[in-house]
């Protein structure tokens, strides 16, 4: 009668067993389902697709190299980003604008007027400081308070007839540098707004995706476009730092970022010549980086290469401030 019961006893621990991992498995779930990067995974898992892959560039070597796109040695945009690096968010964004009205099929017109009006916001919502870079919650998590409406229209009105005019010419010249360029320059910014100002982070991945697929595509054939490395290294980090469960979610996907390697990009950006345009913006990301990681005199390299360069900026005078402590003469004993 004992070995008839055996069986039974066995499969009642099985079933036992069995419902303590569906359990164990479920509760696991529920705790990464409120996580945007369990959604991110969930998604790619879904279509099959290998996500952005921000780490070293493999650029196929078969491409035909084409010149750097030819707006980078444009001296009119060059007087519009020594506004935009003074703070004249308006100023700047009036430059960019004649300069696309008088070039209406040039796709960097509009992306550069995006870039000013996210610029303006970054900076009036505290997220270019050292404070916002050191607190996890912010910089994982976004700001604080809500989006500016007005200039979260005018962002996305910019970026999207830059992307319109982009993808018109690359019908024509499927890698057209100057075409790649806005394209990877709106990317990274939409990835950037979604993350930090909007708060929508499976949103900023798609975004960091497209950056990646441009950023490649554009070095492969103007391998000089250094300025493409501050969106790709601002991305590593930012993913770098995330908790470990969700990069670990994140990389199932195919997402994986590195902070080492991040730094490496952004530091590509912040010292090369070729970065013609976003080299002072890479220079800051770096110094901030620099403060997280614990190193001081990189980060007060940068920021006092910014405040020389652009003494009119409040924000690089200030952050470089925080970095120098006044020393005080010590008052000298009076006679007796």
């Amino acid at each position: 009668m004992t070995s008839r019961l055996l069986p039974r006893a066995n499969e009642g621990r099985r079933k036992e067993s069995w419902c303590k991992c569906k359990w164990f498995h479920f509760n696991r779930i529920r705790q990464l389902r409120g996580s945007y990067a369990f959604l991110l995974a969930a998604m790619l898992a879904a279509t099959g697709n290998a996500a952005a892959r921000t780490g070293p560039l493999d650029v196929d070597d078969t491409d035909a190299k084409i010149a750097a796109p030819a707006v980078l040695d444009d001296p009119e945009l060059g007087s519009g980003f020594q506004l935009l690096y003074q703070l004249k968010f308006e100023q700047a964004r009036q430059h960019f604008v004649q300069w696309e009205q008088e070039r209406p099929a040039q796709p960097l017109g509009p992306a550069l007027e995006a870039a000013s009006v996210l610029f303006q916001e970054f900076y009036l919502k505290g997220v270019l400081t050292s404070e916002f870079f050191l607190d996890d919650n912010r910089l994982l998590g976004g700001i604080k308070d809500k989006p500016d409406a007005e200039l979260e229209r005018q962002f996305a009105s910019a970026a999207q007839r830059a992307q319109k005019l982009a993808r018109a010419r690359m019908t024509i010249q499927p890698k057209d540098p100057d075409a790649l360029f806005a394209l990877t320059l709106i990317a990274g910014m939409q990835a950037d707004d979604f993350f930090v100002i909007q708060k929508r982070q499976l949103d900023s991945m798609r975004s960091l995706k497209d950056t990646d697929r441009n950023a490649r595509i554009l070095l492969g054939v103007a391998p000089d476009t250094d300025d493409a490395y501050l969106a790709l290294g601002v991305a590593n980090y930012i993913i770098g730092c995330l908790p470990a469960y969700k990069r670990a979610v994140l990389w199932v996907g195919g997402v994986h970022g590195d902070k080492v390697l991040g730094m490496q990009q952004v530091a590509r950006a912040a010292a090369s010549e070729n970065a013609r345009y976003l080299r002072p913006f890479a220079r800051l990301m770096l110094a901030l980086a620099a403060l997280r990681e614990k190193n001081p005199d990189l980060a007060r390299q940068q920021l006092q290469a910014l405040a020389t360069e652009f003494p009119e900026n409040p924000l690089f005078a200030k952050e470089l401030a925080k970095m120098t402590p006044v020393v005080t003469r010590a008052v000298p004993p009076a006679d007796p």
